[in-house]
């Protein structure tokens, strides 16, 4: 009789059969920058996580690059009144973003930099697209998605992440970038990214949403799983280097979609309103937070996803410390 639970009665078993495991490796920390100095605020609906000025931001780089994690994502907390209809602010030589991605790659050229190409951080609108008349203007957008990804690549990145969900801004952001010598820049594309309510804090934490309207128009319908293919077919022929689904957890079997079906690594994004509810119903004492975590990531990670974008990878690298 085949019995299943022999290969479950010791841990050094269960440890020699487990299918999949969650390593640093496989990570991606999320980090936010804002101007000052000296300054270091916490996310309110995301205990643990903070806003830094660029000083204090390469003291945490430190920390995270010692405790093993070396891949991460900048995203800007821009000043209101730098914000504009055509997000000019985004490819400000002498701005907070590219003076950061700068300093990061000037102080740990070793680490692996994803930036975020969206226009809705320093749009007066905060939208990902320019606005006229309550639409969303596709191919004019491209072009200042054109100049922020240049610029960013310019600074120092070594992953532009494209966020917007214009159609055929992957096609673009490829040959300005191999247009200008920049062909070893890669590409992460926010293929699947759905109009979703878990997005929340981290639109608190940049100060982001939308000022009239909502994003429907261009993020995708959660109730779409075909059209994710449509995306991620569109944006392999187009050139990206990896496909990436957000959110991660409501959208685990899309994950598995553009995993049975492309060559290229997948990408998933634990965003923000999933590490939230986590941390507020460990903090009510309703769940183990250190258990949901763990189960969480390695959910993502069973589902196909080889990159995991997670506010958790800080909190995770300092649990596997050996």
């Amino acid at each position: 009789m085949r019995r299943p639970r022999r290969n479950r009665k010791s841990s050094v078993i269960r440890d020699m059969v487990r299918e999949n495991e969650v390593t640093l490796n496989d990570l991606i920390f999320p980090l936010f920058v804002m101007e000052g100095q000296k300054l270091k605020s916490e996310v309110s609906a995301m205990p643990g996580i903070f806003r830094f000025s660029p000083d204090t931001l390469m003291k945490e780089i430190e920390a995270c690059m010692k405790l093993g994690l070396r891949t991460f994502a900048l995203f800007p907390n821009i000043e209101e009144s730098l914000k504009d209809k055509y997000a000019q602010e985004s490819h400000n030589k002498s701005g907070l973003y590219l003076k950061t991605i700068r300093e990061i790659k000037s102080n740990f050229p070793e680490l692996c930099l994803m930036t975020d190409v969206a226009m809705d951080p320093y749009s007066s609108d905060g939208h990902d697209g320019i606005v006229e008349n309550g639409i969303i203007l596709n191919d004019e957008t491209l072009k200042v998605l054109g100049r922020m990804a240049l610029a960013q690549a310019e600074a120092g990145a070594d992953i532009i992440g494209p966020s917007d969900m214009m159609d055929g801004r992957i096609g673009f952001l490829r040959n300005t970038l191999d247009g200008s010598g920049f062909t070893d820049v890669a590409i992460m594309a926010y293929t699947a990214k759905y109009a979703s309510a878990f997005y929340g804090p981290f639109r608190d934490a940049l100060n982001s949403a939308p000022k009239l309207g909502d994003k429907k128009t261009y993020q995708m319908d959660p109730a779409n799983q075909k059209e994710a293919m449509v995306e991620a077919r569109l944006d392999y022929a187009e050139g990206a280097d990896f496909l990436m689904v957000k959110p991660a957890l409501a959208y685990l079997d899309i994950i598995k979609l553009l995993h049975d079906n492309f060559d290229i690594p997948i990408a998933a994004y634990n965003v923000s309103g999933e590490y939230a509810m986590v941390k507020a119903a460990a903090q009510n004492g309703w769940l183990d937070g250190q258990k949901a975590m763990e189960e969480s990531l390695l959910s993502i990670k069973r589902a196909g996803a080889q990159i995991i974008l997670s506010y958790f990878a800080k909190e995770f690298a300092l649990s596997h410390k050996m």
